[in-house]
């Protein structure tokens, strides 16, 4: 009974023995892989693919990453969110690794939808609200009045009064319902000071009226361009979206 006791016990101490030989096993390789990611996988080359206003150097330079920097202790998503921190214009940033030796980042940039005024100047805001520069003058994108930007910054999202958050929210609804449908280049100035309705001039001949509902804007942008295309290319005059069955268009722009 003694004996049969005893290799049980030698057959339990081999079996713990096993285990903990398994786990050191694993620890070390591990650790060897760890060792050898951090020796040999090594940045040599950074390249960036999208179009952008920025070159590739300052894309790179503000991505901070080095030659030599160690692959796996790059954190894309970081390095993603630093690059569009530092660069305004650049609106969506992908950073992958390309092995061995190799990182690969891809921009696409903002688009300049419209400039408001704040703190006195003119500032280019994108259609999802991000404010990308200061100009000096309020040309180049639609040019918005009845609502002022509150201490804009390079590369933060347009602030507003709290009493003018509903303006704000209407305006970056109808410049993506605009750009949704390629249509933004032709609108020149959007009027936001009344609260019933919008009024912005488009295409350089018609004054358009849209009631200020975001739930609606698609739907009266999708009309606005169906009326238009029905038109002949020296008509002009005013379009009334306001009415929820019908388009009116008066040509002789007596309509605003």
């Amino acid at each position: 009974m003694a004996a049969r006791r005893s290799n049980k016990r030698k057959r339990r101490n081999r079996g713990r023995f096993g285990i903990l030989y398994q786990f050191l096993s694993l620890v070390i390789i591990l650790v060897v892989i760890a060792a050898g990611c951090v020796v040999f996988f090594r940045v040599d080359e950074v390249t960036v693919d999208g179009e952008s206003k920025y070159t590739a150097e300052e894309i790179i330079a503000a991505s901070g990453i080095e030659q030599g920097d160690n692959l796996f202790l790059i954190s894309p998503v970081q390095t993603g969110r630093k690059i569009a921190s530092v660069l305004p214009y650049v609106d969506n940033v992908n950073v992958r690794r390309a092995l061995p030796d190799g990182v690969v980042i891809t921009v696409t940039e903002c688009m300049p939808a419209a400039v408001i005024q704040g703190n006195g100047s003119w500032w280019i805001i994108d259609a999802k609200g991000k404010v990308l520069e200061q100009t000096a003058s309020g040309t180049g994108a639609a040019v918005v009045s009845g609502l002022t930007a509150l201490l804009p910054v390079e590369g933060t999202r347009l602030a507003v009064e709290d009493a003018d958050s509903a303006k704000l929210n209407s305006l970056l609804q109808l410049l993506r319902a605009f750009s949704d449908r390629g249509m933004a280049e032709k609108v020149s100035s959007i009027d936001l000071t009344s609260t019933a309705n919008i009024i912005l001039e488009y295409d350089g001949r018609f004054t358009v009226k849209i009631p200020m509902n975001p739930e609606n804007f698609a739907l009266k942008v999708r009309a606005l361009d169906e009326t238009v295309a029905q038109l002949q290319t020296n008509e002009s005059g005013s379009i009334d979206l306001t009415r929820e069955d019908k388009v009116y268009f008066d040509q002789t722009g007596g309509g605003k």
